[in-house]
């Protein structure tokens, strides 16, 4: 059965191509396969005519997973200007659920990557990407359940407002809402969560090149582009991620010579929050809300601030890593339980069904919130060997995951009994 949505775009009746899918692909890489035969055999297809399009999706990922990001992007564009269904089949025979998730027309860390959840499941995956002018198709194709999985990037606005326009005629539990996904934006979130008990968010303020040169000459003081702002300072250039042009500040000179380095025009500040625990290490943390439940997806330890968790070099210390096992092994009544006003009603605010959120606890032990998100990867592909405490922890988030799916789909079944 498919269904009908509330506008008609003049697409309907909507069929799957298959896909290998991100996740797959992703552990290949990740796993130091070499991609480049299936790269060839691909590009051959497609030479030969007879490449069908979820094969042609596979290769714009692979592209990207390779380092080419514009021409693996180029060719997706292709592909998803006639054709925007695909299937990632699941690991049961017969599916005992059925996902759309609804995905934007953006590089690949733009989407939840929601393979990585469903890995080893019994539910199918079926990605709808809603393309700028193409949009949503007249009927639906058949689900149990929808999740928005595009992110709160500017590339993805278009497609979050045409999901928003269809939403309140949408057949079927529709999760991680568009209107709700706008909360994350670093200049919303801190406004949202002002106020928590025991959480700590510094405003995060938007600025311009010629505000932050007037700064650095002495022409206006911190205070003019947001009321707590002070030297030292956390800069990023607007749009980046992972890391690209953040920096810490701590003077005026700092910041003309960091803006002589850079050539963006709009950037985000906020006061730099000094959280190192007592042995003069950082420890970072990344939690998975889902359905309101909190769950340990990583702890970084390093000797420097700005810590992802590859640049903790966390598979190089046993230690570290023997500290983290506990952090997960503990979490519900330590972590979690420390926690539980600050995570309770920040779930609350931000009002998604699942994501991601990356924070620390400061030198009062509060709950430092750094930034959430709903497309960061959690997985599940860490050599056991080396992360023998992770997989049961994965699993355990994949299970809540998969368990917050059936929930929606059986209430609403229900409902309509």
């Amino acid at each position: 059965m498919q269904h009908p949505v509330s506008a008609p775009s003049g697409v309907t009746a909507p069929t799957y191509a298959d896909r290998i899918g991100f996740a797959q692909l992703t552990r290949r890489a990740f796993e130091g396969g070499d991609l480049h035969p299936l790269r060839e055999r691909l590009l051959a297809r497609i030479e030969e005519g007879t490449a069908e399009a979820g094969e042609g999706l596979d290769l714009s990922l692979i592209a990207q997973l390779l380092g080419e990001k514009e021409a693996g992007l180029v060719i997706q564009t292709e592909v998803l200007s006639f054709h925007q269904l695909f299937r990632t089949p699941c690991a049961a025979p017969k599916p005992r659920l059925r996902v759309l998730a609804l995905a934007a027309d953006i590089d690949m860390g733009g989407n939840t990557p929601i393979d990585f959840l469903l890995e080893d499941s019994d539910i199918e995956l079926l990605t709808l990407y809603v393309v700028k002018g193409i949009g949503l198709p007249d009927t639906l194709p058949e689900h149990d359940v929808a999740i928005v999985i595009a992110s709160d990037s500017e590339e993805c606005r278009e497609a979050l407002a045409l999901i928003e326009k269809a939403a309140p005629h949408w057949p079927k539990p529709l999760l991680n809402r568009p209107d709700l996904i706008g909360n994350l934006d670093r200049d919303k979130l801190y406004r949202l969560l002002t106020g928590v008990p025991g959480l700590d968010i510094p405003v995060t303020a938007p600025t311009t090149r010629a505000q932050l040169s007037e700064l650095s000459q002495g022409r206006i003081v911190c205070e003019e582009i947001t009321g707590e702002l002070r030297f030292p300072m956390i800069v990023r250039p607007r749009g980046t991620h992972a890391g690209v042009g953040l920096a810490k500040l701590d003077d005026a000179g700092a910041l003309a010579a960091y803006l002589a380095e850079r050539q963006e025009q709009d950037f985000f500040v906020a006061r730099f929050v000094d959280y190192a625990s007592p042995d003069g290490l950082y420890r970072k943390y990344r939690l998975a809300m889902v359905d309101g439940e909190p769950y340990a997806c990583h702890m970084a330890i390093a000797d420097r601030w700005d810590i992802w968790y590859l640049n903790a070099f966390m598979a190089f210390s046993e230690e570290k890593r023997a500290e983290e096992a506990v952090f997960m092994l503990n979490f519900d009544h330590a972590f979690a339980a420390r926690h539980k006003i600050a995570l309770n009603e920040m779930s609350r605010r931000v009002g998604l069904d699942y994501f991601i959120v990356d924070c620390a606890e400061n030198q009062n032990r509060e709950l430092l919130v750094f930034e959430a998100d709903n497309t960061a990867v959690v997985h599940n592909m860490d050599p056991p060997a080396v992360f023998p405490y992770k997989p049961p922890q994965m699993r355990k988030i994949f299970a809540a995951f998969t368990a917050m799916l059936s929930r929606h789909a059986q209430a609403r079944e229900e409902s309509a009994a």
